[in-house]
């Protein structure tokens, strides 16, 4: 029982609030008329959401070690994918609905990912090892569905309308949501059956590190796969209540702060993203950068194909109206990073420099969004 208490304390903090703020007192939510209140009861739903989210993580990474690549990779995106679609839908429709939220969600995933994340995992690589080896047929397979759905998501739909906001019409929105989801099927059936193989590490690099450290490096306790299913079942449902409060939170912070609307994007992939991201860290500094790669590519690919039919399938339930194509410097950004992320991965080894290129163009993104 104690040993319960003590693994799974985030859970249990994380239920311990739902407790409070939907039944003792759901009163504390309904006047944010003052700051200091306001940016306490953030900083305490954030944390719980924040804490229950790398819990979440946890136990799809013990289920991650006992199923096995690329199994284990893919529990990790799409648990993480949930969180950030659920907080996303309470976000959108609270009193200041922001109906650009998908896209600037989808795009700071993106440059957090594809920019952030593979830019740390490569710079600490290289530091650290000089060079590491990819799977290079794995990784292209990732660029090559991740391009063409960034480009459907982000791009395409700011040509499919006349308006200044680009907000896109369910006639057309629909057919772009069934296409991401039979392109994604198409790459978890590549993933998972057909060509497993391709998202392994090298087979070299692979005997190496089994040699040297044992099956699991990071020597990770697990239990068994039912009862990680099971937690990491409870903690995204926790997760989604609590999502609710903070979005409140969120866009009345936004409102007060005088804030870019585009900064709540980057709030959510931040809270997102922090497990999966340390995960891939780590994955880089003991040398399975191919992991890295998995769990961060994986976090944008599946973000992006799954968020579009999400939303838009919210958007027909709800009436909320969404905005996908992105303006002319998001839409630069984006082109830039995609290239960039081509030449990255041209060839089997990575090393420093590329590291280096793609925070350059992190640091520019947060740059444009902070002070547009």
């Amino acid at each position: 029982m104690f040993a319960f208490i003590r693994s799974e304390l985030a859970f249990l903090y994380a239920v311990a609030t739902i407790i409070v703020i939907y039944v003792i007192n759901p009163d504390w939510l309904t006047d944010l008329s003052h700051p200091l209140p306001l940016s306490a009861l953030f900083a305490w739903i954030f944390g719980i959401v924040a804490w229950a989210s790398f819990g979440a993580v946890h136990h799809a990474d013990c289920l991650a070690k006992l199923l096995g690549e690329p199994y284990g990779t893919l529990i990790l995106t799409m648990a993480a994918t949930l969180i950030e679609i659920s907080v996303m839908a309470e976000m959108m429709v609270e009193a200041h609905p922001n109906p650009g939220l998908p896209r600037d969600t989808m795009m700071a995933i993106a440059m957090i990912v594809l920019n952030g994340m593979v830019g740390v995992c490569l710079l600490i690589g290289g530091i650290k090892f000089r060079e590491q080896e990819i799977n290079l047929q794995g990784t292209q397979a990732f660029l090559g569905v991740l391009i063409t759905l960034a480009v459907l998501a982000l791009v395409l739909p700011r040509f499919m309308t006349r308006t200044s906001e680009f907000e896109i019409k369910l006639a057309r929105a629909i057919p772009l949501s069934l296409l991401s989801v039979i392109l994604y099927g198409a790459f978890i059936t590549i993933q998972t059956i057909r060509h497993r193989n391709f998202f392994l590490e090298p087979r070299a690099e692979r005997t190496k590190r089994i040699q040297k450290h044992g099956k699991h490096p990071e020597g990770m306790k697990t239990k068994s796969w039912p009862y990680h299913s099971i937690i990491l079942i409870l903690m995204l449902v926790t997760v989604v209540l609590l999502a609710e409060k903070l979005a409140i939170l969120v866009n009345e912070g936004l409102r007060m702060l005088n804030v870019p609307t585009a900064a709540a994007g980057i709030l959510i992939a931040a809270l997102v993203l922090a497990p999966e991201g340390f995960a891939a860290i780590r994955a880089a500094r003991l040398n399975h950068l191919q992991r890295a790669l998995n769990i961060s590519l994986g976090s944008a690919l599946a973000t992006i194909s799954l968020t579009v039919p999400a939303v838009v399938t919210f958007s027909m339930v709800t009436g909320t109206p969404i905005v996908l194509g992105l303006g002319d410097s998001g839409m630069v950004l984006l082109t830039l990073t995609l290239l960039v992320s081509v030449v990255t991965f041209a060839g089997p080894r990575t090393n420093i420099l590329q590291g280096a290129v793609h925070l350059v163009i992190f640091a520019i993104y947060l740059t444009m969004v902070m002070a547009p």
